[in-house]
């Protein structure tokens, strides 16, 4: 159990929230447009229904990351007090309407130092949009990014769905199914991630998906803690911080 406590502080749990590039697939650059299209009719090989080409941007575009862009990310990470036999969760959120200005962001605490990084889906999703949009942006990879190079062991990337498999690839997990196995309170409460994109361009409303992003962040890291159960029974206190002034240090 100690070991586990030890190499707790080292692991930065991660969440993105995402957006289709323009709100209009019209506003979308003409290259970009074409390219686009040719993805549509990948999406559609299902369906031979006919429809107007780029009526599915708006949906399905913000989970490409071509063809979208970051507009949250949340962080997260314990600090041990066993003294106290408490856990103090200390997250934060890096939300802009400039995504570069963002991602710089975060490359900054990412740089602090080599963190094991944390998300559900994360080696599907997460961690592969973030280093294209850097790289769209110009911005140089962090090291916990870097994976080019390097063997399977010395990537420091955990995901809470691939670890929940237990080596059987054959489904997709949601986040708030393990949420309700394991009794960790939902992060649906008022939002999805299906309405993530209405609700930034319709209802311009960022403070809402930050928060919703946040409380992702949360529910994995508490299923995290829930996949490693202790012989003692720890509380855990959450900490949010708008700035970086509370940014992890050793």
């Amino acid at each position: 159990m100690a070991d586990f406590f030890d190499h707790l502080s080292d692991i930065l749990f991660l969440d993105i929230e995402t957006a289709s590039l323009t709100e209009k697939f019209e506003e979308l650059y003409p290259r970009l447009q074409e390219e686009w299209i040719k993805k549509e009719r990948l999406i559609r090989m299902d369906n031979s229904e006919e429809v107007e080409p780029g009526s599915l941007y708006f949906d399905r575009a913000g989970i490409h990351g071509e063809f979208g862009r970051v507009i949250c990310v949340g962080v997260g990470f314990f600090q041990s007090k066993k003294k106290d036999k408490k856990l103090v969760f200390r997250s934060k959120i890096f939300g802009d309407s400039e995504e570069r200005e963002l991602l710089l962001a975060l490359k900054d605490l990412l740089d602090k130092k080599k963190w094991l990084l944390c998300a559900h889906n994360g080696k599907e999703f997460d961690f592969p949009y973030l280093c294209r949009r850097m790289l769209i942006q110009g911005i140089p990879l962090p090291e916990p990014l870097q994976i080019a190079g390097k063997k399977p062991w010395e990537v420091r990337h955990l995901d809470t769905m691939e670890l929940w498999k237990f080596g059987d690839y054959k489904h997709y997990t949601r986040l708030e199914l393990l949420a309700a196995v394991f009794g960790v309170p939902t992060s649906k409460d008022g939002i999805d991630g299906s309405q993530v994109n209405t609700v930034f361009y319709h209802e311009n409303d960022l403070e809402k998906i930050k928060k919703y992003c946040l409380r992702d962040v949360e529910v994995t890291a508490r299923i995290y803690m829930a996949m490693h159960p202790q012989s003692d029974e720890l509380e855990i206190e959450i900490v949010h911080s708008e700035e970086s002034k509370k940014d992890h240090k050793d």
